[in-house]
């Protein structure tokens, strides 16, 4: 098993590195060929602000950051198996597919003839109440 920490401002999100009642976790873990990558928002690594406001800019970001764990575990957006997208308001829904289509079609096009799976969900609430939009995700570490 290989863990890929959450840093945010430069520093790893762990024990005792955050604020009490700050989740500690990792963005990804590899078990064998799969990846788990946890729950995506729009909150910047940087500084761990909310970039944007709006349901499709949030789920732009998530697909970014989404790519690059991906991608520093070793992997791809075409390697996705599973998402699971959770909302605010389930009235986002078609902006929020809207916008993943547009990604896709940018980042990963293959996704478009050939999806993963996915589930949705709108969630009592998100971490944070800016948040609109969590992305969370499997995939394979090599497309077999």
């Amino acid at each position: 098993m290989k863990k890929y920490p959450c840093v945010i401002r430069g520093v790893e999100q762990k024990i005792p590195n955050v604020a009490p009642g700050t989740p500690i976790y990792a963005n990804a873990v590899v078990v064998g060929n799969l990846i788990f990558v946890s729950g995506m928002t729009a909150q910047t690594f940087d500084d761990g602000n909310c970039l944007t406001h709006t349901a499709h800019d949030q789920t732009i970001v998530c697909y970014t950051k989404l790519k690059k764990v991906l991608e520093d575990a070793g992997s791809c957006l075409e390697n996705l198996v599973r998402t699971l997208v959770l909302f605010k308001d389930m009235k986002d829904y078609p902006v929020v597919r809207a916008a993943e289509l547009e990604f896709f079609k940018e980042n990963a096009p293959t996704l478009l003839e050939h999806p993963p799976g996915s589930t949705v969900l709108q969630a009592a609430a998100l971490a944070r109440p800016e948040f609109l939009v969590e992305i969370e995700a499997i995939a394979v570490v090599k497309d077999e």
